[in-house]
């Protein structure tokens, strides 16, 4: 099956087995999922069909119209931008079978291990050591801004595993069990009143080599892919004109004629420009997704979004004047997804700033930027060939 018209068939044979209205929801995910019709791009047996990725919005639009349920992208959308393009690359066919399924269905819900207290925007300096201990690893360290541990089964992690070479070299990618022994989820408040992300301690966590991801010190290589997805899933993500940010700034504007002023409509339309001109780019990166894997260009599009929503909300509160840093609910809530547009004008302000900080510092993705889009020559790395147990700390 190549074409739209076998697409949309094979679309309608699901929802006549399985109509929506009378279907249990993670039944039909499920069964959504073993029919190919998951992510279309991927393999057959693993959710897809082995077609183009272009072809994905025949089968969303088909099943929209139909009524039938989605997966929740938001609520897991590390799992989807991140762990499953990495899984599918590195992962073995057992350790495909085993996590992409409950995975998509939003059965297991994943967190990315990443970032330290002592590496953040230099991530290959992270120390949380990886002993090895006959078929297992025993894992020691701190990670911290980790979205979505306190709900996680699953989660993402790099350690070091030799201290001998230099930084990038000594670093394997695992599969960590949130569940297991020594894993212990901390929340870390926000500015906005409430912990959507948690700093993690990891005790003596056993993980088993069955659940590395890649060759042992391969690490840094199998975490670019997954950093690569996961700033294309951030400053990528497919939006309708208006959509994002500047739709609730315009809707204030068309319905509070009396906040208006000629300074706040002149930057007003600069923004609506530069976040229509963002729309379109992601549309032409996506298209590029089509033909391979992301590049450094995802950096681009998160650089963008950082600036937008930050530029946006600001202006926002200033249209809005005293009632623009107030809302209701400055709570310590534990969210399950970021909600940039249902939320006031104040939470919107206060969340985006660290836009400019998660999925890689906009300072870090210039550098990306500059030398690997623009070929500008690369910053000097004095470190590069030191053995990471020389490095000063």
């Amino acid at each position: 099956m190549t074409d739209v018209t076998g697409l949309r068939r094979r679309t309608q044979e699901l929802l006549a087995g399985r109509p929506p209205a009378d279907t249990d929801r993670l039944e039909f995910l499920r069964a959504r999922f073993d029919a190919g019709l998951a992510w279309v791009h991927f393999p057959e047996g693993l959710g897809g069909l082995g077609l183009p990725r272009s072809l994905q919005p025949v089968v969303d639009a088909e099943l929209a119209a139909a009524g039938a349920p989605d997966n929740d992208p938001r609520r897991i959308g590390i799992g989807l931008g991140m762990a499953a393009p990495t899984i599918l690359q590195y992962g073995t066919e057992e350790q495909k079978a085993r996590f992409l399924r409950p995975l998509w269905t939003g059965e297991e819900v994943w967190c990315q291990l990443f970032s330290e207290p002592g590496a953040g925007s230099d991530l290959a300096a992270l120390g949380t050591r990886a002993v090895r201990d006959g078929d297992d690893w025993v894992v020691d360290g701190q990670k911290v801004w980790t979205s979505s541990a306190h709900l996680a089964r699953w989660a993402i992690l790099i350690a070091r595993t030799d201290p001998d070479v230099p930084k990038h070299r000594g670093i394997t990618y695992f599969v960590c069990d949130m569940t297991d022994p020594g894993v212990e989820v901390r929340p870390l408040r926000q500015i906005t009143g409430e912990a959507e992300f948690n700093e993690v301690f990891l005790t003596g966590v056993r993980i088993p080599d069955a659940h590395r991801l890649g060759g042992i010190g391969d690490g840094w290589r199998v975490a670019q892919t997954t950093l690569n997805n996961e700033r294309v899933a951030i400053g990528g993500m497919r939006l309708p004109r208006e959509g994002g940010m500047i739709g609730p700034v315009s809707r204030t504007w068309r319905e509070r004629p009396e906040l208006r002023t000629h300074d706040l409509h002149q930057r007003l339309l600069k923004l609506w420009v530069d976040a229509e001109v963002t729309r379109l780019t992601g549309e032409r990166l996506r298209q590029q997704l089509v033909a391979g894997q992301p590049g450094p260009e995802g950096a681009g599009m998160k650089l963008s979004f950082a600036r937008l929503n930050q530029e946006i909300s600001g202006l926002e509160v200033e249209l809005r004047g005293e009632e623009g840093l107030l809302y209701d609910d400055w709570t310590m809530r534990r969210p399950e997804l970021v909600d940039f547009t249902g939320r006031d004008a104040g939470y919107r302000y206060l969340r985006a700033k660290g836009n400019s900080i998660e999925g890689g510092t906009s300072e870090v993705l210039l550098n990306i930027v500059a030398e690997r889009v623009l070929g500008l020559p690369a910053e000097p790395r004095t470190d590069k060939d030191v053995a990471w147990k020389d490095l000063a700390r």
